[in-house]
């Protein structure tokens, strides 16, 4: 039988979304989405099969908001562009951080990962990228977006770690303390885009 048309995907996704920014990960559920919606869990299977398509359904609506176009600019440098489409996601996904994790699972379902990635695989194709190059480039792209955003909101140089790191003994770590406690004054854009004009750099040898 057709599911029934009352509950629109957009308001199941906000749903769904509602529950991971309140209680994290761990929270969602089809049980506590059902609660957030005022209705039973028997009666939201109704309208999804299950969390992993919900989860599909979240990614999508933190992503919607992702511009996929090319950056306006066709003469500024590829590795230039390439930033501004890793920052717009970092963008998006960096508001609603317990979806982060959620990301690399939907990657080949999410019509706006799929869009964001044709538009990056076009600057690397344009840069020389081809075949088994182009391959690795992209996952190393997309590694480094995803590992910097769950550190950046999991793990911020700006937190209680970064302390304790700084106050290790000399004689044993002394480049640690030390690249710790530089590490405090480093801004999150500035982690963030640092890191990535180092992969980029690379990326054009």
């Amino acid at each position: 039988m057709p599911r029934p048309r009352s509950l629109s995907p957009d308001r199941l996704a906000a749903a769904a979304l509602a529950v991971l920014d309140r209680d994290g990960l761990t929270g969602l559920s089809m049980r506590t989405v059902a609660k957030e919606l005022g209705m039973s869990t028997m009666a939201l299977y109704r309208y999804v099969d299950g969390r992993e398509e919900l989860e599909g359904m979240v990614v999508e609506l933190v992503l919607s908001s992702v511009d996929t176009t090319p950056p306006a600019d066709p003469s500024a440098p590829w590795r230039e562009r390439i930033a501004v489409m890793l920052g717009r996601m970092r963008d998006a996904v960096g508001r609603h951080p317990a979806v982060i994790p959620l990301t690399p699972a939907h990657r080949h379902s999410a019509p706006t990962i799929l869009r964001w990635s044709e538009t990056v695989l076009a600057l690397l194709a344009e840069a020389g990228y081809e075949g088994e190059r182009r391959v690795v480039a992209l996952r190393a792209l997309v590694g480094y977006l995803i590992g910097a955003i769950q550190l950046e909101h999991q793990g911020p140089l700006s937190g209680a770690g970064t302390v304790e790191l700084g106050e290790l003994p000399r004689d044993s770590f002394p480049l640690l303390a030390d690249t710790a406690r530089h590490a405090r004054r480093v801004p999150a854009d500035r982690e963030f885009f640092g890191g990535l004009d180092i992969l980029l750099r690379g990326l054009g040898d």
